[in-house]
């Protein structure tokens, strides 16, 4: 047969599957309306319970969305001032809303106002030797 039909249960003592059909005798799973959480494993203490915690993620940590200045170089034209929105309009970065972190990859050639959230050392004395300068963000709003 290409395709079995479904298995009728319940239906008396002939079909093989009759009387408790197929749910064994008593208890919680031979029951109509059963209702079992996701991941219940009848009384034993739980998998995610069981295993062994390691480590500590800080609730309050920072995360920047980075950005190199070789990669302003080869986006923005000279004398250009780099904001959040101009960043993400270029691709560079996701979400102009978060956290923005400048980091002094690449060489700059071109001087650049940038306004970010945070600078390294050495983007922020690349970006004065180009004759540039790193703004911090609250700037670039007003």
């Amino acid at each position: 047969m290409a395709k079995a039909g479904r298995k009728r249960i319940g239906r008396g003592p002939g079909s093989g599957t009759g009387k408790t059909a197929g749910r064994g005798t008593k208890g919680q799973l031979s029951r109509s309306g059963i209702k079992r959480r996701a991941f219940f494993e009848g009384g034993q203490m739980s998998l995610a319970r069981r295993i062994p915690k390691r480590g500590f993620k800080n609730p309050f940590r920072k995360e920047y969305q980075v950005v190199n200045l070789g990669d302003l170089a080869s986006k923005f034209e000279a004398g250009s001032t780099v904001t959040p929105q101009s960043l993400r309009e270029k691709g560079l970065v996701r979400h102009p809303d978060r956290l923005i972190k400048i980091l002094g990859g690449g060489e700059l050639g071109i001087a650049l106002t940038v306004h970010a959230d945070a600078f390294t050392a050495s983007a922020r004395e690349k970006l004065a030797r180009a004759g540039g300068g790193a703004q911090p963000r609250q700037a670039a709003a007003q």
